[in-house]
């Protein structure tokens, strides 16, 4: 009690706080009537203030729908500087409506987004499409004009994907939409390209009724660049390492739609002159397919063997990478298959005048998943890798080439020596059947001489005594 009493001395009022509405008898209780009435005057209020928000938004919009070419001399940077301001203020004022955007504001604000990215691209440079090497990732070909307002107005769009539902989304993200995106990962400017790939993704992974269409699509992307041979384009890529995202989710065992999809589009694209820009996502691409399936490897080794390039040095590099990751997922019932062609290639390469592909080949012989693929069929495998190995050593110009054919002869021999020493036998005998042969028509061929010049010769003759008895007439 003694704490109570000290309580109401400080806080005077707290008694009368917890007394019963008697304490004020002057004061009516509020109805539900009065009630109402207030709560409907704050919401009037409420609405006339987000009227006042989305006429905001809604002029924001209007003027952000404005496209400038950029190229126009009555264009003055400060007309770009204050579109970018208003397009940060329209990202910031969604961005603050969460998850929420009015009704009236979505086909407005999709129409600006659409008007802004959709396009005319200038032609793909071909100059610039050979420079964007792998190793150049931050390379910036050729910079998108408008990238200041473009970013925007894909932030915009990215924001919309991932807070909005699909049913809300669906009315206006259509086929058309979706090929429209794709069309723009022709763009020049790997930023664009990137930011698109976002997109892509999130309206894959959230559109599950689009995704046949979305896969179909891309497909002709790539069917149409593999046989137009005139077509150059900046985003394969970029489409490949959707499409590796893709693979990665597909279920084992895989659709007949999805082998069709490695045999016909992924394995063709290694024939390709500009494989070398995108062949990282394309090899990431075909070891997804094989790890999921190793029987699969066996078709795309054979693929890659029938397109292997013959005068394209770095390609041939690249694609002796590829076997060798390829062979590793493998089994011994496709070593058995593969063993013989892949040997063969190999050694080919080995024997190439262009010194990094033939270290590159010589090096594949570190893998010991190779040399048990080159042991499943060995005896069909040694007399050509031998033979390979002893040509190298007689005649390759570099130096480094013939200590690493060395090492590859020693650890060839350590392992299959009395083969090896059969292989050399065999390579000399079949010389000195070369040689033989090379002798005898040397002298085929003097031998024709000779009775060639006698038949002259003797032609020269008859020819004289001919003029003689003629001039002899005459007289």
């Amino acid at each position: 009690m003694g704490a109570q009493r000290n309580l109401l001395k400080v806080y005077p009022n707290m008694g009368t706080q917890r007394s019963s509405p008697k304490a004020y008898p002057n004061q009516r209780t509020p109805t539900l009537k009065c009630l109402l009435d207030i709560d409907s005057r704050h919401n009037s209020s409420r609405q006339a203030h987000n009227s006042l928000d989305h006429d905001e938004t809604l002029s924001l919009i209007s003027y952000c729908s404005y496209v400038y070419t950029f190229n126009d001399p009555a264009e003055s940077p400060s007309q770009h500087d204050l579109k970018r301001y208003k397009l940060i203020n329209l990202l910031s004022i969604i961005k603050s409506w969460k998850k929420f955007v009015p009704n009236k504001i979505l086909p407005p604000l999709f129409t600006m987004i659409s008007v802004n990215i959709f396009r005319q691209l200038p032609p793909p440079n071909a100059a610039c499409i050979i420079s964007i090497l792998p190793d150049d990732d931050d390379l910036v070909a050729t910079p998108a004009a408008a990238w200041l307002h473009l970013q925007i107005a894909y932030d915009i769009l990215l924001w919309l994907i991932v807070s909005l539902e699909q049913k809300v989304l669906s009315e206006y993200i259509d086929h058309p939409f979706i090929l429209g995106l794709l069309n723009l990962f022709q763009s020049e400017d790997p930023r664009e390209r990137e930011i698109l790939k976002n997109v892509f993704h999130k309206i894959y992974s959230k559109f599950l009724s689009s995704r046949s269409f979305m896969r179909k699509a891309m497909n002709d992307v790539l069917l149409n660049y593999i046989f137009d041979t005139e077509q150059r384009h900046c985003g394969i890529g970029d489409l490949l390492e959707i499409w590796g995202t893709i693979i990665n989710g597909f279920s084992i065992p895989l659709k007949e739609e999805h082998k069709v999809f490695l045999t016909r589009v992924l394995i063709p694209l290694h024939r390709l002159k500009a494989m070398q820009v995108f062949h990282r996502q394309l090899a990431y691409c075909v070891y997804q397919f094989v790890e999921k399936e190793p029987m699969l490897g066996v078709a795309v080794v054979k693929g890659i063997l029938r397109y292997w390039p013959r005068t394209n040095c770095p390609k041939e590099v690249l694609l002796i990478g590829e076997l060798e990751e390829l062979v590793e997922n493998m089994g011994p019932g496709q070593y058995k298959i593969l063993a013989l062609p892949l040997c063969k290639q190999i050694t080919k390469c080995s024997n190439s005048w262009n010194s990094q592909v033939a270290e590159r080949a010589l090096y594949i012989w570190n893998n010991e998943q190779f040399v048990k693929m080159a042991s499943e069929a060995i005896n069909d495998v040694f007399p050509i890798v031998v033979k390979g190995m002893e040509s190298n050593l007689k005649w390759h110009w570099n130096r480094c080439v013939r200590e690493l054919t060395e090492n590859v002869k020693e650890m060839l021999e350590e392992m299959e020596p009395n083969l090896y020493s059969k292989c050399l036998s065999q390579i000399d005998s079949s010389i000195d059947e070369v040689e033989m042969r090379r002798i005898e028509n040397w002298k085929r061929v003097e031998m024709a001489a000779k009775i060639n010049r006698i038949i002259q010769e003797s032609q020269c003759q008859r020819n004289n005594v001919k003029r003689r008895s003629a001039g002899i007439q005459k007289q």
